[in-house]
């Protein structure tokens, strides 16, 4: 079993693949500055004492070198970052500082203290920009251009990567993730349109659709995402890797099926287009069957189903 260093791991994503890891029997060192993670999502990883450790630590700390260096990390999972479009058009700095900056400093940490492999997040949903064709596979990688800051953010640690590959012997698998969702979306901090929707539409409101509502997405399931995560510590060396379903789905299905299994009306209000957002988009998955032994393995209906009876639980525990 490896020894598994963690970034974002009080996230979204990062605490269910620390709960993941553990299963498999990995020990775990979670790193996270808390400022979109919520230590909540780590109970069931820190009531595993011997096998999880957690720090509180940006991924831009000088001290990050130290902490690598007494852990000694056989793999890092690096996950955190600014996630956001909107606020990389905002903020194109705070992007950079995060997702490229913080990125290099977990590269060069990770290589001075001999770890022998990175498995890195990446974004399918801006890394091809507005593709031709769908769904887009990784060649579209090459010359594409990301209509935001956050996306080229991600597409420039690619470029690192495999920098860090030839001259430091870093080896490393991206993986390109399509718009997960799950148990534990923050609709508040790590919010996504489906926990959005979601939390509106309990709470008796009525979601707001940007735009006309027929943009589309790739929506795939946390567990099947965290799934990819642990395949690739041992698997598609040096590879960029489509971690989705290859479907696409409007904004509206995902409203409508929502409502639908509330059993409400599925009302909206109408809000503008943001900048720098994507029309459609899907993800080819086929290098990821080839090259991790991977594909999806819940539906949607199946996953949003699951969604809703967390944050429902959520709301019960909350009104207690």
């Amino acid at each position: 079993m490896a020894s598994v260093l963690v970034t974002g791991s009080a996230g979204f994503i990062g605490s269910h693949l620390c709960d993941h890891l553990l299963a498999e029997g990995h020990r775990v060192i979670g790193v996270d500055n808390m400022a979109t993670g919520r230590r909540h999502n780590l109970a069931a990883a820190e009531a595993q004492e011997r096998a999880f450790t957690f720090v509180g630590m940006d991924i831009r700390d000088e001290a990050l070198l130290d902490l690598f260096e007494r852990q000694r990390p056989d793999v890092v999972m690096h996950l955190a970052a600014q996630s956001g479009v909107r606020p990389s058009l905002e903020d194109p700095d705070n992007d950079a500082s995060i997702n490229i900056s913080g990125s290099l400093n977990v590269l060069r940490c990770a290589a001075a203290a001999g770890a022998r492999k990175v498995v890195y997040a990446a974004s399918g949903g801006t890394l091809y920009g507005e593709p031709a064709d769908l769904p887009v596979d990784e060649s579209r990688a090459n010359g594409s251009h990301p209509r935001s800051p956050y996306g080229i953010s991600k597409k420039t640690v690619l470029e690192y990567l495999d920098l860090y590959s030839v001259q430091r012997s870093l080896d490393f698998t991206a993986l390109a993730l399509g718009n997960v969702y799950g148990p534990r979306q923050d609709p508040d901090g790590e919010a996504g349109v489906i926990s959005i929707f979601a939390s509106a539409m309990l709470a008796g409101r009525e979601p707001i659709v940007f735009g006309d509502g027929e943009q589309t997405r790739d929506y795939v399931y946390v567990h099947d995402t965290v799934r990819a995560f642990v395949l690739a510590i041992e698997r598609a060396s040096g590879s960029l890797v489509n971690i989705g379903t290859g479907v696409e789905t409007s904004v509206n299905q995902v409203r409508e099926m929502l409502a639908g299994i509330i059993g409400i009306s599925p009302g909206a209000r109408s809000g503008p287009q943001p900048t720098g957002e994507l029309r459609r988009i899907a993800l080819d998955n086929t290098l990821a069957r080839s090259t991790l032994g991977w594909r999806p393995t819940t539906g949607l209906d199946e996953g949003l189903r699951e969604t809703l009876a967390y944050l429902s639980a959520l709301y019960v525990r909350r009104s207690i």
